[in-house]
């Protein structure tokens, strides 16, 4: 599902196809998941494919690879103008695009001098579908931000993501809710959270979550629409108390839960606030959005 026989990636500074690329087997992203990756979207627009927000994505991405240690020389707009011709040269306005730097040979806990950058695209629906989510607390934490630097997008931290999706879909769930070390809400798998109470909107605040670019986004959003909105620690408790509560990321866009454990959301999502921003957010990526909030729906 991710290449045909016609597609191309950009690795190590060459167009290949994804079958010519290759891999060291004693590479220390193989062996410690050392590596950094993002997920990007662009969109099929009036002017055009357009890569949403493609400098804040690759400012992160070169973020994770100085703070893990891994060489990244090249410049943001570097970055950006290879992305472009990958999607041309795929034929691709509406995709989703993965890059990653892999580290090089070395079995030593020292970050490897090598490095390596490969950009992948393909043609890829919202992650979590269109549907609502029926959510399970896991088990598992969000990393203590005091063993990690929780806010890159390193691979090796992912296996996190791994166990509690697994948890929640061998339970019968769609998707897991993590908290932090002290207890409070952090956020899903692999998207952040908002709750709603009483028609104003909550999100965790950052230090323990991993800093979406869309869940900006969607802060900017309410505050240009006046939707009132506050970063702010609350526990699992609280948030089984609100009103209605959505996830937010590049490869989930927006989408709405439908409960949490046993509870149920009791606000209709067509009457909440993220319904709102799930029509305000895709006018953004598509550079049509209007500050008419009428216009949302």
């Amino acid at each position: 599902m991710y290449y045909k026989e016609d597609s191309i990636i950009y690795h190590n500074g060459t167009y290949m196809h994804p079958e010519k690329a290759s891999g060291n087997m004693y590479s220390q992203a193989l062996h410690y998941g050392n590596g950094v990756f993002e997920g990007i979207r662009a969109y099929k627009t009036k002017f055009g494919a357009k890569i949403f927000k493609a400098e804040a994505h690759y400012k992160r991405l070169k973020y994770g690879a100085e703070v893990m240690g891994i060489s990244c020389d090249y410049p943001i707009e570097e970055l950006v103008d290879i992305t472009y011709k990958l999607l041309e040269k795929n034929n691709l306005q509406d995709a989703y695009i993965r890059p990653i730097i892999t580290t090089g040979a070395n079995m030593s806990l020292l970050t490897s001098d090598e490095s390596i950058l490969t950009i992948q695209c393909w043609e890829w629906g919202k992650y979590m579908g269109d549907k609502l989510l029926k959510v399970k607390t896991s088990q598992f934490q969000r990393p203590n931000p005091k063993s990690c630097f929780v806010e890159a997008k390193v691979t090796g931290h992912y296996i996190n993501s791994i166990l509690s999706t697994n948890e929640a879909k061998n339970a019968g769930y769609d998707e897991a809710l993590l908290l932090d070390m002290n207890g409070n809400v952090a956020e899903c798998s692999g998207a952040n959270i908002f709750m709603e109470k009483d028609g104003k909107l909550y999100t965790p605040k950052r230090g323990h979550i991993m800093a979406g670019i869309t869940r900006s986004t969607i802060i900017e959003i309410c505050k240009e629409a006046g939707f009132s909105i506050e970063e702010k620690h609350f526990t699992l408790d609280e948030l089984k108390q609100a009103d209605s509560a959505f996830f937010t990321g590049t490869a989930a866009e927006v989408v709405g839960l439908e409960s949490l454990d046993e509870y149920k959301f009791p606000l209709s999502w067509e009457s909440s606030l993220g319904y709102k921003l799930m029509k305000l957010y895709k006018q953004e990526v598509l550079c049509e959005r209007s500050k008419n909030l009428s216009k949302a729906g």
